[in-house]
C-alpha cells in the first residue's frame, strides 16, 4: 500500500486500525470474550471454554505471522513494543505480568475488557481506564516538574541490571538457530498451531459455542491484520519507497516544513494491539490538548474498540450504566488499575498485547507474560474465594491455601478446608 504523500499514508493508516478496532470491539462485546473471565471460568467453575476462545485467537494469529513472514509480506523484527529484543527482560516480564493479572481481577477484566465495559455504558470502566492511562503514561514520561519516570525511580535501578542480552534476537527461531530462524519459526508456528488446535477443538462443549468460536477467530485475524496494515504503508518519495518509520527518520531531507509531522516516530513501526501502553499515550494526548500531532496506532485502537462496543450495545439493546456497588467495590477497582498500569509497562503488554500480539512473534518474553499473567490471576482468584469463606482468617493462612488448591504447595500445607 504504497501513498505519495505522509499524510496520505498516516491517514490511511489510522483510520484502517479504527475500523479494525472497531470491528473487535463489537465483536468482543458481542461474544464475551474475556480473558480475565476465561481465568475466572476455569479457576472457580472448572469450565475451559473462554480459556480455549483465547486460545484459538493466539493460534490463528501464530500461524498467521509465520506464514506472512516466510513471504515476506510482513515484518516483526523491528516492532514497537520490541517483542524479539536481543535484550532479555525475564523479571520484567515476570513481575509485570504477575501484577496485571492481579490487577485485571480486582478490576474485573483487562485492558481491552475495560475498553469494551465502557462502550457498553459501565462507568466503573472510565475511571480503571484513566487510572491506567495516567500510571502507564508516567511509567515511560517524566513526571512534573522532574527528567525522572516512575520506571526510573521504582523499577529500573533493581530490574534492568537482572537482563539477560542474548547475542540474538529473543524469539525461538533466533534462538534455536539464527542463521535459519525464518524457517523455524515457521515450522515451530504450525507444530504449535496444530497442537493448539487439536487441544482447542477435542471439547464438544467448545465445538457448539458460536459466540467463543468466533471471538477467538475474529481477535486472531484482527491481531493478525493490523501486523499486515503496519507492516505495509508506504511512501513513493519520487520512486524512493520508505516506511511511515523511515520516512520520519528522514523528514528534514524529505518535508518542506514541519506540518503534519508525529510527535515520535516509534509508533510509526510495524505492531498490532495491545491496550495498556495505548492507554498511557490516549492519558498523553488528552495533555497535549488532543494534538493531531499525537495520534498514533494505540490511541485509536482504544477509541476504536469503545466505539465498537458501543455500536454493538445499541443494536442489541444491552447498553446500561453501572457504577461502584461499595466503597470496597471502588478501592479493589482503582488498585487494580494502577497495577495493570505498572504491570502492563513492565511487561510490554496485557493479556492481548502479549499473550496474542506478543506470542504470535514467537518472543519468549511474551510466553513468560503469558503464564505470569495467569497465575497472578487465579492466585489472586483463590485468594479472595478463601477470603469470602473465611473472613477471619489471615493472608497467610489464605495464600498458602490457595497455593495448595493451584497444585504448587504439597496439600500439608493446606491451612483451610474448602466449604
Amino acid at each position: 500500500m504504497s501513498f505519495e504523500s505522509f499524510a496520505a499514508a498516516q491517514t490511511f493508516f489510522l483510520w484502517a486500525i479504527f475500523i479494525l478496532a472497531l470491528v473487535m470491539g463489537a465483536v468482543v462485546n458481542k461474544t464475551n470474550f474475556c480473558t480475565m473471565g476465561a481465568v475466572s471460568d476455569m479457576v472457580n467453575i472448572g469450565d475451559f471454554s473462554r480459556f480455549r476462545a483465547w486460545l484459538l485467537a493466539i493460534a490463528v494469529a501464530v500461524l498467521g505471522v509465520v506464514l506472512l513472514e516466510s513471504q515476506e509480506l510482513i515484518s516483526v523484527d523491528s516492532t514497537f513494543p520490541p517483542y524479539r529484543s536481543s535484550e532479555f527482560i525475564w523479571l520484567e516480564n515476570i513481575l509485570g505480568g504477575f501484577l496485571f493479572g492481579i490487577g485485571m481481577t480486582l478490576a474485573s477484566g483487562c485492558g481491552n475488557k475495560t475498553l469494551v465495559r465502557i462502550g457498553g455504558g459501565n462507568l466503573k470502566s472510565i475511571l480503571v481506564f484513566l487510572i491506567i492511562g495516567f500510571v502507564a503514561f508516567y511509567m515511560a514520561n517524566p513526571l512534573p516538574g522532574s527528567d525522572q519516570t516512575l520506571f526510573s525511580l521504582l523499577f529500573y535501578d533493581w530490574m534492568r541490571p537482572t537482563a539477560l542480552s542474548f547475542p540474538v534476537a529473543s524469539d525461538i527461531g533466533s534462538i534455536i538457530n539464527a542463521e535459519n530462524a525464518l524457517n523455524i519459526r515457521l515450522y515451530a508456528g504450525l507444530v504449535i498451531f496444530a497442537l493448539l488446535l487439536f487441544y482447542i477443538f477435542k471439547s464438544a462443549d467448545f465445538r457448539s459455542s458460536f459466540d467463543n468460536i468466533l471471538g477467538g477467530l475474529i481477535v486472531g485475524l484482527a491481531v493478525l491484520t493490523a501486523w499486515y496494515i503496519s507492516s505495509n504503508i508506504n511512501i513513493d518519495a519520487d520512486g524512493e519507497i520508505l516506511s511511515l518509520g523511515s520516512y520520519f527518520e528522514q523528514w528534514d531531507m524529505m518535508a518542506d516544513s514541519d506540518e503534519g509531522k508525529p510527535m515520535a516516530g516509534r509508533p510509526l513501526a510495524p505492531q498490532s494491539f495491545t491496550f495498556v501502553n495505548p492507554m498511557g499515550q490516549s492519558a498523553g494526548y488528552g495533555m497535549s490538548g488532543f494534538n493531531s500531532a499525537a495520534l498514533t496506532f494505540g490511541i485509536v485502537s482504544v477509541f476504536g474498540v469503545i466505539v465498537g462496543s458501543f455500536l454493538w450495545s445499541l443494536i442489541s439493546k444491552s447498553f446500561r450504566f453501572e457504577w461502584f456497588a461499595s466503597w470496597s467495590d471502588f478501592v479493589s477497582h482503582a488498585i487494580g488499575a494502577v497495577l495493570m498500569g505498572f504491570g502492563g509497562v513492565l511487561a510490554l503488554g496485557c493479556t492481548i498485547g502479549q499473550a496474542i500480539t506478543g506470542i504470535s512473534t514467537l518472543a519468549l518474553g511474551s510466553v513468560l507474560v503469558f503464564i505470569s499473567i495467569l497465575f497472578g490471576s487465579a492466585l489472586t482468584m483463590k485468594i479472595q474465594y478463601y477470603g469470602m469463606l473465611y473472613e477471619e482468617a489471615g493472608f497467610t493462612a489464605k495464600l498458602l491455601t490457595s497455593l495448595v488448591e493451584l497444585r504448587l504447595l504439597p496439600a500439608s500445607m493446606r491451612k483451610l478446608e474448602q466449604l
